[in-house]
């Protein structure tokens, strides 16, 4: 693991395996100097267990460095477990992920990510102190974080409209947005009530013909969505979206949207602002959900703090696309930059 490309000085990574559940999983912590880490579970049927391991070292880095731009007192990890999230799930698989995340003694906490919703986390939490995220009920859990994810996407997909449009207004802007479930579900909602004309994919043809009848949303194929004349290109889905092959397809001026790890390197960033295009880092703009998870974790969770990490965490967003533009650097380069430094001013 050592020399892998995507070990990133990690503190430790736990690979866990219960016969009886059949669970298969990693738990990859990437730095606490912050606080305890935290980050979502992700559950996805993975083409190899080297797939599971570089998913599990991307994240877990990535949410170092959201935690530290959003301001919040925790590190980076994030649990990946390998298996069908349609077909896989069982009480006894979300079980034993608890009396993972338990026998870690409060150094990672969980919550929600892509295959996993609220009601999967309630079950991990009979096992589990660690976990955030939770139903609404008995005045515990704060419930599904997307909304607040899709709120902050949002407001950053705005602010990156301002600095390349010159105005925050979203009325008539062509957006293409890949990917509808939680986070682009409730997104496409935000746009539609802003007057953007949206073209929309998914993989999951109930969630995307849901989406386009109540936003009245195009829907093009998961393949021509990078095709599409649009101002904005908004992936919601899974990472590595831009790259040598799709870069080229892309006509719009601004990439914003939720999905973790877009680039499919880090140079990436370079080659999309020689092109001409904002790019929204994503551990920046789609903070949100983590910031409402930590409101519930302090104990004493209240929207109000919860908006106001939102309305800070926008205004990070902007002063990093401010610097990019004013030295020339790319985005991605310049978010790096002030996370790791947020992280190293914390170690003792």
């Amino acid at each position: 693991m050592f020399d892998h490309a995507s070990y990133d000085n990690h503190e430790d990574v736990h690979l866990f395996h219960d016969e009886d559940s059949g669970l298969k999983c990693i738990i990859a912590i990437h730095s606490t100097a912050l606080g305890p880490s935290a980050g979502g579970t992700r559950m996805w049927d993975y083409k190899s267990g080297a797939d599971m391991l570089t998913d599990s070292l991307r994240l877990s880095q990535g949410m170092s460095y959201k935690n530290a731009m959003a301001g919040i007192p925790h590190g980076g990890g994030k649990a990946v477990i390998w298996g069908n999230s349609k077909t896989d799930k069982t009480d006894g698989l979300f079980e034993a992920f608890g009396r993972a995340v338990e026998s870690l003694a409060g150094r990672y906490y969980t919550a929600e990510d892509v295959g996993i919703d609220p009601e999967d986390i309630e079950i991990a939490a009979r096992q589990t102190r660690y976990a955030g995220g939770r139903i609404k009920q008995d005045g515990c859990g704060s419930g599904d974080p997307s909304p607040v994810t899709a709120r902050g996407v949002f407001l950053g997909l705005q602010t990156a409209a301002d600095l390349a449009f010159g105005t925050p207004d979203l009325n008539n802007r062509t957006i293409a947005v890949q990917g509808v479930g939680s986070v682009g579900g409730y997104l496409c909602h935000y746009l539609a009530e802003a007057g953007a004309k949206l073209y929309i994919c998914d993989m999951d043809e109930d969630a995307v013909q849901h989406i386009a009848k109540n936003t009245g949303a195009e829907i093009v194929s998961v393949d021509d969505i990078y095709d599409v004349d649009a101002d904005i290109f908004s992936p919601n889905a899974l990472g590595a979206v831009l790259n040598p092959e799709t870069l080229p397809r892309l006509k719009v001026k601004v990439v914003a949207g939720g999905a973790n790890n877009q680039l499919s390197t880090s140079e990436m960033g370079a080659k999309v602002r020689d092109v001409g295009i904002l790019y929204a880092p994503d551990y920046v703009i789609n903070g949100g959900g983590i910031i409402n998870v930590a409101g519930e974790l302090s104990g004493k969770y209240s929207p109000d703090w919860v908006e106001q990490k939102v309305q800070t965490m926008v205004e990070t967003l902007r002063s990093v696309m401010e610097e990019s533009q004013a030295n020339h650097e790319p985005t991605n380069l310049v978010a790096d930059r002030i996370a790791r430094a947020r992280i190293a001013a914390a170690k003792p």
